[in-house]
């Protein structure tokens, strides 16, 4: 005659009491820090940080073709995997002088309401995080050109890391104005 089945809860129980028997001893409950995110990134002196909901993906320069009858900040338009891609010079038009096209120099992608832009940057320096007694008021000493699209500072390390707005970038109505 066959042995009868155990009840699957009393099962569960025994199986419960045997591993707690044998766990070690691990914390009740885990501590989440908080923590923002951004997308490092150099412009002239500056150290910079995108929010990462703002930067849709990070480029080597493409192959960009000239646009006749733009402003000198506008590279021009890229084909990114049959996108069309702007790719707009980041100190070009915040300084009016353009950024001198290195090995390290990258394009942010960002996509806010529909538009699809790429802003080209001398550096970027990867992903960053930052805690929130890192967060500053006080912003980095910068110029009037950068003060509208700065939201934010983290401090870390003796440096200040401005906390720069792609999409109030994009909401720019002189940076949207790219023909002469």
């Amino acid at each position: 005659m066959a042995a009868p089945h155990p009840d699957p809860y009393a099962l569960l129980q025994s199986i419960e009491r045997r591993c707690l028997e044998h766990a070690v001893g691990l914390p009740m409950q885990v501590e989440v820090e908080d923590v923002w995110s951004g997308v490092g990134f150099r412009l002239g002196r500056h150290r910079l940080v995108a929010p990462l909901a703002e930067v849709v993906e990070i480029l080597e320069i493409p192959p960009v073709t000239k646009v006749p009858m733009t402003k000198p900040w506008v590279k021009g338009i890229a084909n990114v995997r049959g996108n069309l891609l702007p790719i707009l010079d980041l100190n070009g038009f915040l300084y009016e002088a353009p950024t001198t096209i290195a090995p390290q120099c990258r394009v942010l992608a960002t996509n806010y309401k529909g538009v699809f832009t790429g802003v080209l940057v001398e550096e970027v320096s990867g992903l960053r995080h930052f805690r929130e007694e890192e967060r500053t008021s006080v912003l980095p000493s910068i110029d009037e050109a950068m003060r509208p699209f700065m939201k934010r500072a983290f401090w870390r390390d003796g440096e200040y890391w401005g906390v720069f707005s792609l999409h109030r970038l994009v909401e720019t109505p002189a940076f949207m104005q790219v023909a002469i």
